[in-house]
């Protein structure tokens, strides 16, 4: 039996997509199938199709780091034919077929059933942009950063998972500056809860190693010089949760931000987080986003759209999140 999926191939240097009917028996092995409803588009799938990071390791592959559907069959004792689930990360659209198609076979133990409160379509709305925006938010409640110590910081706001973050933390009660290279969204990271938005310029470039305290706690997916300059300016005692690379993958900063200030920076794995901090993301995701924050930064394409969003996502052009409707 054959669906649609996108395939990603390489040949010498170049990575190419194409839409396929790709036959059922040729997925990869897995006690659960699952009949895909929607996908999602983030910053890694655009750095796996565009081949500026060797995220795809095998080729052949079905790219897509996220997926949501209904159980078609199951041979794993935690899931049952009809079950809504969603699967981020893993090894999917690494060595693994991944969502960017209209079935999956994975390993059970790799889903997390679908919370009640949402559709199997603002799963991917939220996506792994949105569970890394929530394990961020974690790591700052777990380091003791409370809305009474001051301003969060939320660098690449304008993205997905910015976008995210920005609306879960207004929620809970901090102040929230957005700092974005699109000054011209000032207006939508508002509608999401930010109280101030800032040029990332400002936080772009080579600085003291050490400044003036800002931030009682930061998010931060852009690394380098933007990362070092946030980690600067935060306050004692404060913390940062990092997870992205958009600026670049290097930290030309100094160690005086911890030894001076007692500082924490918290490293944001989503890949391969264990299963109970997955559900337990999911669950506080199902507590504390609003459902029309949600629907304000969300735009659907079908999967023929998806190899057109490379370079827009790559250079900052994309708002909010994508979905992708496989079915479309």
């Amino acid at each position: 039996m054959s669906f649609k999926a996108l395939l990603a191939s390489k040949v010498g240097d170049t990575i190419s997509t194409a839409l396929v009917d790709f036959d059922e028996a040729d997925l990869m092995p897995g006690d659960v199938t699952v009949a895909v409803d929607y996908s999602t588009v983030n910053y890694k799938d655009t750095m796996a199709l565009s081949g500026r990071a060797p995220v795809i390791r095998q080729f052949p592959l079905i790219p897509g780091i996220d997926f949501a559907g209904v159980v078609e069959s199951s041979a794993h004792p935690g899931f049952a034919v009809g079950d809504r689930v969603l699967a981020n990360g893993w090894g999917l659209s690494q060595t693994h077929h991944g969502g960017f198609a209209q079935k999956a076979r994975v390993s059970g133990d790799w889903l997390v059933k679908v919370p009640e409160v949402f559709s199997t379509r603002d799963t991917m709305a939220i996506g792994t942009a949105g569970y890394t925006a929530m394990l961020s938010v974690l790591a700052l409640e777990h380091a003791g950063v409370t809305p009474e110590q001051g301003d969060v910081l939320v660098t690449g706001a304008s993205g997905g998972a910015g976008s995210i973050a920005i609306a879960l933390l207004s929620r809970l009660g901090y102040r929230v500056v957005a700092s974005t290279g699109r000054l011209s969204e000032a207006d939508y990271l508002r509608e999401l809860g930010a109280a101030e938005v800032i040029d990332r310029r400002s936080l772009s470039e080579p600085n003291a190693p050490i400044g003036k305290e800002r931030w009682a706690g930061a998010i931060d997916s852009v690394g380098s010089h933007t990362l070092a300059n946030v980690l600067a300016q935060t306050r004692y005692r404060g913390a940062v949760a990092a997870f992205g690379l958009a600026q670049g993958a290097d930290l030309p900063g100094s160690v005086l931000p911890f030894i001076l200030r007692n500082v924490t920076l918290a490293g944001i794995d989503s890949v391969n987080a264990p299963q109970d901090v997955r559900v337990q993301a999911w669950a506080r995701l199902a507590q504390d986003l609003e459902p029309g924050k949600l629907a304000r930064a969300t735009q659907i394409v079908g999967l023929a759209e998806v190899p057109n969003l490379v370079t827009p996502v790559l250079l900052g052009q994309v708002r909010g999140r994508t979905v992708v409707d496989v079915n479309a």
